[in-house]
């Protein structure tokens, strides 16, 4: 087989996370708008035999949700969606988002989407895994200039989960939510303990030997570059174009 491309490690990545056994299961999983590697993971779980509902709110066609985003709150407050992705402009080391924008409030000096629903789905998804391709300073930071959704939360708010990882386009962090801190969990192919530490703004824990993120399977890559790119083309042609040489069928 060719090459593994960044984004297929991604998305082995986060289909690992999705399957951790130590985590609640993740029965139900949504995705967002715009976020092909997500979506990719999802199908990777979902096409190697795991019985998994999948409702991807970017979907073109066969979208189960004819409301859009109002309908995907009103599931996950009944509780009923498992596990979510989240990125944000700034992340800092707490795990909280920012989707405002930087600067003093209201966040003029880069303006970021909007924080939407993100609070909301933060909150009341029993597992959330962060998501960002970008892993410098600016956005990997200290301490979010705006809080669009917290990372954790007092003893009185009701939670019914927080980050459970967060991956990026240098590495895989763990989240410990007791002690509101990232852990390095392994590197991507190039990456290293130092790079990590230059190109991230928080502070973070890290074991004496950091292990290297592994790459998708033989079988991962077949499933990626067959099954889930079918599901994929007509929602995300030009990411199946760009990643796997693939657009949708006329």
């Amino acid at each position: 087989m060719s090459a593994v491309q960044p984004e297929e490690r991604l998305a082995a990545a986060l289909a690992r996370l999705i399957l951790d056994p130590s985590a609640p299961p993740a029965r139900h999983i949504a995705v967002g708008a715009a976020s092909p590697i997500p979506a990719a993971a999802c199908w990777l779980v979902a096409k190697s035999g795991h019985p998994v509902r999948l409702s991807l709110l970017h979907k073109r066609s066969g979208n189960p949700f004819t409301e859009g985003s109002r309908e995907l709150f009103d599931l996950t407050g009944q509780g009923r969606i498992d596990l979510f992705f989240l990125g944000g402009g700034q992340i800092d080391g707490g795990a909280s988002l920012n989707l405002i924008g930087t600067g003093e409030w209201p966040g003029d000096a880069v303006r970021f989407p909007g924080s939407f629903g993100s609070a909301f789905m933060y909150l009341m998804t029993p597992r959330t895994i962060l998501f960002r391709e970008e892993h410098s300073p600016r956005v990997l930071v200290p301490h979010v200039d705006h809080v669009s959704a917290p990372g954790t939360s007092p003893p009185e708010v009701f939670r019914r989960g927080t980050a459970q990882a967060l991956v990026t386009g240098r590495c895989v962090f763990r989240f410990d939510a007791q002690r509101a801190r990232f852990v390095l969990e392994s590197v991507h192919p190039g990456e290293s303990l130092a790079s990590i530490r230059t190109e991230t703004g928080f502070d973070f824990d890290a074991p004496a030997e950091v292990p290297v993120t592994p790459d998708p399977t033989e079988a991962e890559l077949a499933l990626l570059r067959g099954p889930v790119c079918d599901e994929m083309a007509e929602t995300y042609p030009d990411f199946c174009a760009r990643v796997w040489g693939r657009a949708a069928a006329a």
